[in-house]
């Protein structure tokens, strides 16, 4: 039976607004498109010089939550959310697991948990399986709120993630969800059928009205690459830069862009001027939605060539490789968690092994000789991105998961046991 009372969603989120994380700000303007409120709590402050003007367009209102390392301040604040019969209630039932977290997320839990009953807070959604899910966790036990939250990758596969942590949030949530089939089932291949009986496929959406789709029938004599993300060992931006010098030692010429930020800029910008490139790969830094959306517009080809980094960390499906593929860029890939659910060779695009440079560069090459077939891969893209990742339907989806089945908040369950460590990642 469904609540009467006004569904609003409290968006428990580590930092908001964080410059690359669109696909929450899309998702949070699909589900407000949809008539749903939202209320957006985030714990840390951005840090973010540029933000996306999407943003503007958001419509909840960012409530910060502070955090000390006083522990004074958290005796305040736990005091203070005493007056509440209801958290009152919900700290005594919650001692055990309450001291067992850092000092910094019982606070923060306790104020979610007090503002959630103030603003009129149906149910809390947490993106991350990590901190913030454990506040959103915390916070729905003290108010007496279900949870949910969406799992990606490295809050999965990453070697500091807790199986026991994990499976007990998959245990007490409301519902959960992942991004894709191939998390879907490393989720229940890992914790077991009953485990995960209320994890859902809900796929990041796309607001597909901005990325129209512009086919390539033509392309550059010297072809123009884009690569987008992070500049972190799992994009494996290095096997981009070496593929490129390869085409060159075949007599191939080409350029690239990558844009984005991150801790490998030096070593990148060692690597391109190993090989002499300067002239032909461009680090771009940091851009915004629209001027990716520019550069994915122009560019030739798009480069995926993630890897899985030494600390297990993989990309799920990053969110710029549905714009390109939405875009009618032809997209070559490599092969990590969920990629091969879009990206298939002789049908969507080119799907490469990871970690291999020559099979980079000839996927590079072939595109690039594919000539009008192209079009019947990006054809075939565009018609993908288009019937399963659409922002409207994800939207319709999560409200859906909301309304199902009201659940009571778990509050006396006991801790899951230590279970089978998780296997690595395809590649």
């Amino acid at each position: 039976m469904l609540s009467e009372q006004p569904r609003r969603i409290g968006y428990v989120l580590k930092m908001y607004p964080r410059f690359s994380e669109t696909f929450i700000v899309s998702e949070i303007l699909a589900r407000e498109a949809a008539g749903e409120e939202i209320v957006i709590f985030s714990l840390r402050p951005p840090t973010d010089a540029r933000f996306h003007p999407e943003l503007a367009r958001v419509q909840a209102p960012v409530i910060p939550i502070g955090r000390s390392s006083s522990p004074r301040r958290l005796w305040e604040t736990w005091r203070e959310a005493m007056a509440d019969p209801q958290i009152a209630d919900g700290l005594a039932s919650s001692l055990e697991e309450m001291v067992a977290v850092e000092a910094d997320e019982a606070e923060q839990s306790i104020t979610v948990a007090r503002l959630a009953r103030e603003h009129g807070v149906t149910h809390l959604h947490a993106h991350f399986a990590s901190m913030a899910t454990t506040v959103a966790r915390l916070a729905g036990r003290l108010a007496g709120v279900p949870y949910s939250f969406t799992a990606h990758a490295k809050d999965i596969f990453h070697r500091d993630v807790r199986d026991e942590d994990l499976a007990r949030k998959l245990r007490d949530a409301h519902h959960a969800i992942t991004i894709s089939r191939y998390n879907l089932d490393h989720l229940r291949e890992r914790f077991g059928d009953a485990a995960v009986e209320r994890l859902h496929l809900v796929r990041n959406g796309l607001e597909l009205g901005r990325f129209p789709y512009l086919p390539r029938p033509e392309i550059r004599t010297v072809p123009r690459i884009l690569a987008v993300g992070r500049l972190v060992e799992k994009k494996g931006f290095v096997h981009l830069i070496d593929a490129v010098a390869a085409l060159r030692e075949a007599g191939i010429a080409v350029s690239a862009e990558i844009v984005g930020d991150g801790p490998l800029q030096e070593t990148l910008t060692e690597r391109i001027e190993t090989h002499g490139l300067e002239e032909s790969v461009q680090l771009l830094g940091p851009r915004t939605q629209e001027e990716v959306r520019t550069l994915l517009q122009e560019a030739d080809l798009f480069a995926a060539p993630f890897v899985i980094a030494e600390d297990g960390n993989a990309d799920g499906l990053p969110t710029v490789l549905l714009e390109a593929m939405a875009s009618g860029i032809p997209c070559v890939a490599a092969d990590v968690t969920a990629v091969a659910e879009v990206v298939r060779s002789g049908e969507t695009g080119w799907l490469i092994r990871s970690d291999d440079t020559a099979a980079l560069a000839t996927a590079l090459r072939d595109a690039i000789a594919a000539g009008p077939a192209r079009r019947r891969l990006t054809d075939a893209a565009r018609a993908l991105i288009e019937a399963e990742y659409a922002s409207d339907g994800q939207a319709t989806r999560l409200r859906d998961l909301v309304e199902v089945a009201d659940r009571p908040v778990a509050r006396d369950r006991a801790i899951a046991p230590v279970l089978a460590a998780a296997p690595t990642p395809r590649s």
